[in-house]
């Protein structure tokens, strides 16, 4: 059972970001410990990882098995979730599965004479089986040693502990509550830094370029795992030796030598979405700016020559097409070219305004002065964007040419579409499809901790007119035991999502068949509707309309949705559930990349409430961040968990293929999959499309404009 345990283990590692570590990079600057941290074997350090470095840490030791992905969201800041099993919890030695979440922020810098100071918070919502807070500091010495020594309360004030010092400022810091937090998820401030505290410490020896020494002095007395009748080691001292070793950039195991009993054993990925896994890049380059001939740049002859005009025309989308960008109208005067694209390839949109403006330069008339480039989504043109043929003759190759042209560049609203004289030939209707294979996943089941299917997926897309789509989607699964679950998750609410093992019993399923239509109401407004079926558990009618100013950080919406629970196989049946669900949202770009979202309204089991959302966004695609709904739904009644919360990162396809493509890999890592706070899922909600070519976006990843 361990050993299945902690093959299971590993497939979470696996599955939290299988694409994330498939090519590690660079070996990390910081070691991590068995809690998956920056630390030496138990304990924690002072130290932070570089900055966006993603880790997943599984450990095992004296039957507890931990498998933990830590983010550093800033250079100070970063978070864990873990997910723990402890053998022979329970009376009937039954194991116990517990997730927990950490923070930890470093408070001082490591200076001259001066040593890093970090303050941390372990298990701060969930059960509390892990719980302890710490102040850490860490010294290097020399080039090759660190020491580090700290203070910690909770689970890490158990061993040679003494009175709370914080006592001294209020007396309700000498007592700590303890035993379970309910259901798990609460936020447990009342706990934080309360009840006896321990001294722990250690150092750190870099004996070579891959492996590192290491010995530290425990304050974690292990009292759960030492219990008589549970006894899952003897702890006979507090001192912990361990050795890390890099086995291949990115890719760290360690031994340890614990409490004078047991052996431990951890291993550790990392990788880092500011950084590509495969350096440069295999796409064609460019084709190269076109430098007038100044001569005939006043000659506009060709402007009444209506055959030349349609071969210009042809012509541009020929070659525009042979970099990945579909032409769907174009407009040619005597000083201005208008291009429609859909951009297929270039994940950095930048890339793709930069590439059909140089085209341009090349498929164009010399009296053409300006192009005006606007990107269709779903068959709305979602900005304009005005480039000076000047100004890239002139920009190719300065130093600072990027930066020139991106301040040079005008980007702005772009209400209508193309007019019908303006359409190239067979652009509409259009049909597209699509046959691959599919991985689905679940976690966190205490019978088993990742259940799999493999299968193959259709995909089918006919485009009728301009922004009026169907689509469909199904699903064959060929192998996998996500429908041998026999666990029954208790709810207190309407099962709107705790039904998904029934769900997951069908091996054809049709996951999606949807009719959308796209617009834009008015000037900064964009608009959709979406009737059929909307995924795999709810079909019905969705609604939205979007604010979203071409250069404005800020975006507000409004979505509605009325829709009706689908049968089990996934067919056309529908149960009898119905609701209407609907939330008002507004987005904000905080700038360096962090982007946050407010949504409040009604969910599917009839709860109100809000979701926050924070993600972390790289230039090059990667998205890493967390969300957490609080409804009007009890935790009683919500279940284990209390709330709604999870983790999704998107990994870009092009970060380890080093060539374009708009392929992303979305996980989402829920702690729980309960009733409470659950949104119907639809396919091009509008912000996260129609950003993406709006200024504050475009800046992002103007760097590759010239590439």
């Amino acid at each position: 059972m361990k050993k299945a345990y902690f093959a299971g283990a590993m497939a979470v590692v696996v599955g939290i970001a299988p694409l994330s570590f498939v090519l590690a990079q660079g070996r990390p600057s910081v070691s991590y410990n068995q809690y998956g941290v920056p630390g030496l074997i138990d304990m924690p350090t002072a130290q932070s990882a570089p900055d966006a470095e993603l880790a997943t840490t599984l450990s095992y030791f004296a039957g507890t098995t931990r498998a933990t992905m830590s983010f550093q969201i800033t250079p100070r800041l970063s978070g864990s979730f873990r997910y723990g099993r402890m053998d022979r919890y329970y009376n009937t030695g039954g194991a116990i599965f517990d997730r927990s979440f950490d923070l930890r922020y470093r408070l001082i810098d490591e200076g001259r004479y001066r040593p890093a100071v970090a303050i941390g918070l372990q298990d701060f919502i969930g059960t509390g089986l892990y719980s302890g807070e710490y102040v850490v500091a860490t010294k290097t010495l020399s080039p090759r040693l660190t020491v580090t020594g700290g203070i910690g309360w909770g689970r890490l004030g158990t061993y040679g502990g003494f009175s709370n010092p914080l006592g001294a400022l209020h007396s309700g810091f000498k007592t700590r509550p303890g035993g379970f937090s309910g259901p798990g998820g609460q936020v447990e401030y009342g706990r934080w830094f309360r009840g006896d505290a321990a001294l722990f410490g250690g150092l750190s020896f870099q004996a070579t370029d891959r492996l590192t020494l290491k010995a530290e002095y425990s304050s974690d007395a292990y009292s759960l795992e030492t219990t008589p009748g549970r006894d899952l080691f003897n702890r006979r001292s507090p001192i912990n030796l361990g050795a890390s070793y890099t086995v291949a950039p990115g890719a760290n195991i360690q031994l340890s030598f614990m409490h004078g009993d047991t052996i431990g054993l951890g291993v550790n990925l990392t990788t880092n979405p500011k950084n590509a896994a495969v350096k440069g890049g295999s796409e064609e380059a460019p084709i190269p700016v076109k430098v007038r001939d100044r001569a005939s740049a006043q000659a506009l002859g060709w402007t009444t020559d209506d055959a030349l005009k349609a071969q210009l025309r042809d012509g541009i989308a020929q070659i525009l097409a042979q970099s990945g960008i579909e032409v769907e109208a174009v407009r040619l005067t005597g000083r201005e070219a208008v291009v429609y694209i859909r951009n297929e390839r270039y994940l950095a949109r930048a890339e793709a305004i930069g590439r059909t403006a140089r085209i341009l330069t090349q498929a164009t008339p010399s009296s053409i002065d300006s192009f005006r480039i606007v990107p269709m989504v779903n068959g709305m043109p979602s900005a304009a964007v005005v480039i000076r043929r000047d100004d890239l003759e002139q920009l190719e190759h300065h130093p600072d040419g990027a930066n020139l042209m991106f301040a040079r560049t005008q980007v702005s609203d772009q209400r209508r579409g193309p007019a019908q004289e303006d359409l190239l030939d067979d652009q509409f209707p259009r049909s597209s499809w699509s046959l691959g294979p599919f991985v689905k996943a679940s976690y966190f089941d205490p019978d088993q901790p990742v259940r799999i299917d493999l299968g193959v997926r259709a995909n089918a897309e006919y485009v009728i007119r301009p922004g009026l789509i169907l689509s469909g989607q199904i699903d064959q699964r060929l192998v996998g035991n996500r429908d041998s679950s026999t666990r029954v998750t208790p709810s207190g609410l309407t099962r709107v999502r705790s039904d998904a093992g029934q769900y997951a019993k069908a091996d054809t399923a049709l996951t999606k068949l949807t009719l959308a239509s796209y617009f834009r109401p008015g000037e900064n407004l964009y608009g959709r509707v979406t009737a059929g079926y909307l995924e795999p558990m709810y079909a019905g009618v969705s609604g939205e309309i979007l604010w979203k100013p071409v250069d404005s950080r800020l975006a507000l919406g409004l979505e509605v949705n009325a829709v009706q629970q689908r049968a089990f196989n996934q067919g056309f049946g529908l149960h009898s559930y119905q609701t209407v669900t609907g939330h008002a949202s507004a987005y904000y770009d905080f700038g360096n990349g962090f982007h946050g979202q407010l949504d409040a309204g009604r969910y599917l089991a009839g709860d109100w409430g809000t979701t926050v959302s924070v993600d972390r966004e790289f230039a090059n695609g990667w998205k890493v961040g967390a969300y957490a709904t609080m409804t009007n739904v009890p935790a009683s009644s919500f279940g284990e968990g209390s709330f709604d919360k999870g983790i999704r990162i998107s990994v870009p396809l092009s970060h380890f293929l080093g060539k374009p493509s708009t392929k992303v890999y979305d996980a989402k890592i829920q702690s729980l999959s309960r009733d409470g706070g659950a949104r119907v899922k639809v396919d091009n909600r509008l912000y996260q499309n129609v950003r993406d070519y709006h200024r504050p976006d475009l800046e992002k990843s103007w760097g590759r404009f010239w590439r």
